[in-house]
């Protein structure tokens, strides 16, 4: 049986017929709680936009006794702030800033190994990497038992994108040939 992926875009909704969709990565909008997000559109869809952008400048406001607030602004409303000199003049003879990089938020909880048989195969939006995809191959059968029983996803084998995501494509092979002589008997039993 075959599969077809529908695919759409996530600015109007629409099905998109070409299959090539555009990977948008919103960085700052202020409904935007939990850091950037991906979304998709058509083409067509944003052929606009190089005749809607606008230049921008953002940075970063230190006021005493304040929090630090990040401010994007339109260049020319930023440049027409310096008055004494054009504010090219004012960059150029500002001491250098070196931000320190941001650091990955620690929710508290310890990191899941999903390279162990304890949670291989659990869903995530990660990397599938080499150990868990071992870990299945050889306690395929276990590992779909123990996700069965915690109440989650199975890996399919008739899914390719899950055989794909963790490099089931032997074993898939190996069950249909396990299958193709077990037919063969149940059908020479039935004609007997």
């Amino acid at each position: 049986m075959g599969q077809k992926v529908v695919l759409f875009s996530d600015l109007s909704g629409k099905i998109v017929e070409d299959g090539e969709l555009v990977k948008i990565v919103v960085t700052q909008h202020p409904a935007l709680l939990d850091g950037p997000v991906e979304i998709e559109a058509a083409p067509a869809e944003l052929a606009a936009i190089d005749d809607q952008s606008i230049d921008v400048v953002s940075f970063e406001v230190f006021a005493p006794g304040e929090e630090p607030r990040s401010v994007v602004m339109p260049l020319a409303e930023f440049d027409k702030l310096a008055t004494d000199d054009p504010m090219d003049v004012v960059l150029k003879a500002a001491k250098k800033s070196y931000a320190k990089p941001a650091r990955a938020k620690s929710t508290g909880e310890p990191k899941i190994n999903y390279g162990s048989l304890e949670h291989a195969g659990k869903p995530h939006r990660g990397k599938v990497n080499d150990a868990e995809k071992q870990i299945i191959r050889d306690h395929f059968d276990s590992v779909n038992e123990r996700l069965a029983g915690e109440g989650l996803r199975v890996i399919d084998l008739a899914d390719p994108e899950m055989v794909a995501r963790y490099g089931l494509e032997e074993l898939v092979e190996e069950r249909a040939a396990v299958a193709k002589p077990a037919e063969a008997i149940s059908e020479a039993t039935d004609e007997a």
